[in-house]
């Protein structure tokens, strides 16, 4: 077995959701949720197809963002992982309820628009996500300023009332 990273190749500031599902279905299954959570939503969506055609499934509502969706998830290899790209000025978390909510769907690895590297194992059989590295390490732990400065940006951005 060989453990390797994968980066996320991506536009700095876009937003992408990294999962696992287990069935073709997820991949109309998805972009249902994603369009009747938030109408007018820009994504693109792929899927890891692990067995049969072992094709790289498609959907999306803006053609950049799927063909970046599939990019990555060409990229990363694994079997029934997925990946959403949200356009900008959408966010996951507008969105991750209704894909958890997905049958289909096993686990979010990640909900992020950090620089992100996901840890795969490599096998004769295929490919595994192990993880992912999002972001960065932390630097310290909060004050009190950093404290009310993050109250504040969440009540500046309508988060919190």
């Amino acid at each position: 077995m060989q453990l390797l990273t994968v980066a996320i190749d991506k536009p700095e500031t876009t937003n992408f959701i990294l999962g696992q599902t287990h069935f073709i279905k997820s991949v109309e299954d998805i972009h249902e949720a994603l369009v009747g959570t938030v109408p007018g939503i820009r994504f693109g969506l792929a899927f890891c197809e692990a067995s049969g055609k072992r094709l790289v499934r498609r959907s999306g509502t803006d053609g950049e963002l799927t063909e970046l969706a599939c990019r990555n998830a060409t990229a990363i290899g694994s079997g029934h992982c997925f990946l959403v790209f949200l356009g900008e000025g959408f966010y996951p978390v507008n969105v991750l309820n209704a894909i958890k909510a997905v049958p289909e769907v096993c686990r979010i690895f990640c909900a992020t628009a950090n620089p992100t590297e996901v840890v795969v194992a490599q096998t004769d059989q295929g490919r595994s996500i192990l993880g992912v590295v999002d972001g960065f390490a932390p630097l310290g732990v909060e004050n009190d300023e950093d404290v009310s400065w993050r109250k504040a940006l969440l009540r500046n951005i309508g988060y919190k009332a």
